[in-house]
């Protein structure tokens, strides 16, 4: 991981409450149904008004079905003296996801078919599932596995594979326009902090920032577990996706690494542009991808059949780091002023996305005198010349075609320099918005 300088806000109070928050989730044993994820869910409820969905095994999503619900109370291997080497009630992570119940004493060899380490990190313990695979298994770390050399050992899975449902939790936040900004994480993982609770913790501060304020755009949450949870939103949703006209989806977003940035399928979108614009606004280094089908959910959005404005925006990202999928994404590799720092920015795109209005000048024909309308004397006394600027560039390409952002753009000037002078023109009543 390449670590960024985070320049220092005024205080990292948001950020250190987002991190207690993915410290209070940490624990819970997270998977795409079960306890876990319906908890996690339930906790984030607490913090905004999500409705919460349960869809029933069995029921057809898109290509899928909905699986059995995975219920997990406790595993563990031991010696045949009774004595636990490895308990799922340490760690989380030591058992495979979706692991059927297995009550047996079996040789190390026999154990060793079901045993994950990893070879090149000898001291973490790794993250693995077996969603669909009707299986079991352990996750240890290679020095235990190594060390653990009696011929056999007791091994107990509790857990219960049975129909049940798949929870989820969305929330509609509504604007003056049916137009919708779409925000969603994955809540599937267990004990990883920055792939699956920084995006959560993130995206649960941004919805608590819309709900505060009255909104031009209607903003829509989606906490679900990955890929088989969006497929189901997307299947439960179909009749509603065309209002979707930019989206976002968060994860890794906790580390202090350089932003990054995959694009939607189409690859121009407002949403793909207005990230890029806030970065070079602030003075931020983002590395932007072009889209790819792997990764995260955005490749269920970005589906040929949905093709939605939905990219990805991370830190460093998923699979570029060491501790990637492994018991070192705790807590301690998220950090306070990272969570914060992406949460700005995230916010800076939604003011951007509300303020990218087009404008056309009343009368084109000219520039405008700026003097008596007060205009001249407010720019001038500024101590740059930028405000002038921006003000002769907004009136000079409000013709009715351009947004803000395609103004940004094409002067290199700051969206919010921009937006500035659109204020000042339109209560000069020089410019109205363009219909």
């Amino acid at each position: 991981m390449s670590e960024v300088s985070i320049p220092a806000s005024d205080s990292f109070a948001e950020g250190a409450a987002m991190h207690n928050i993915v410290r209070e989730l940490f624990p819970l044993c997270r998977s795409i149904t079960g306890p876990g994820l319906r908890e996690t869910i339930r906790r984030i409820g607490r913090r905004i008004p999500l409705n919460v969905h349960e869809v029933p095994s069995g029921t057809p999503v898109l290509d899928w079905t909905v699986p059995d619900e995975w219920t997990i109370r406790g595993a563990w291997i031991e010696k045949l003296d009774g004595r636990r080497l490895v308990d799922f009630d340490v760690c989380n992570l030591h058992v495979v996801g979706y692991s059927r119940p297995v009550d047996a004493v079996l040789t190390r060899e026999e154990l060793a078919r079901h045993v994950h380490t990893l070879p090149d990190q000898p001291d973490l313990v790794p993250y693995h599932t077996g969603f669909f695979a009707d299986s079991w298994g352990f996750c240890l770390s290679h020095a235990q596995w190594q060390s653990m050399t009696d011929p056999a050992y007791r091994v107990v899975v509790d857990s219960t594979v049975a129909p049940g449902s798949l929870t989820y939790g969305d929330l509609l936040v509504p604007g003056r326009s049916r137009e919708e900004v779409l925000i969603h994480a994955h809540c599937c993982h267990p004990s990883l902090a920055n792939d699956n609770l920084s995006g959560i913790v993130v995206a649960t501060w941004l919805a608590r920032r819309v709900l505060a304020r009255p909104n031009r755009l209607s903003y829509r949450f989606v906490f679900v577990p990955a890929t088989i949870g969006a497929i189901s939103w997307l299947a439960r949703n179909e009749a509603t996706l065309d209002r979707i006209r930019h989206g976002l989806v968060l994860s890794c977003v906790g580390d202090p690494g350089t932003f990054h940035y995959k694009r939607s399928r189409r690859g121009d979108t407002e949403i793909d542009r207005a990230v890029v614009q806030v970065c070079r606004d602030r003075g931020l280094g983002i590395a932007v991808r072009p889209f790819r089908p792997m990764g995260y959910d955005e490749r269920q959005y970005c589906s040929p059949g949905f093709d939605l404005p939905v990219g990805c925006f991370m830190r460093t990202p998923n699979g570029e780091f060491p501790e990637y999928h492994t018991s070192a994404d705790n807590p301690d590799l998220v950090r306070p002023e990272a969570l914060q720092q992406s949460y700005e920015v995230l916010a800076a795109v939604m003011d951007l996305l509300e303020a990218n209005l087009v404008y056309r000048r009343v009368d084109g024909r000219g520039e405008p005198q700026l003097g008596r309308r007060g205009l001249f004397r407010r720019i001038s006394a500024e101590k740059h010349a930028t405000g002038q600027e921006a003000l002769l560039w907004l009136l000079n390409l409000a013709d009715g075609t351009r947004s803000l952002l395609d103004m940004a753009e094409h002067t290199g000037l700051s969206f919010t320099e921009l937006n500035a002078a659109a204020e000042l023109a339109r209560d000069a009543e020089l410019i109205v918005e363009a219909e």
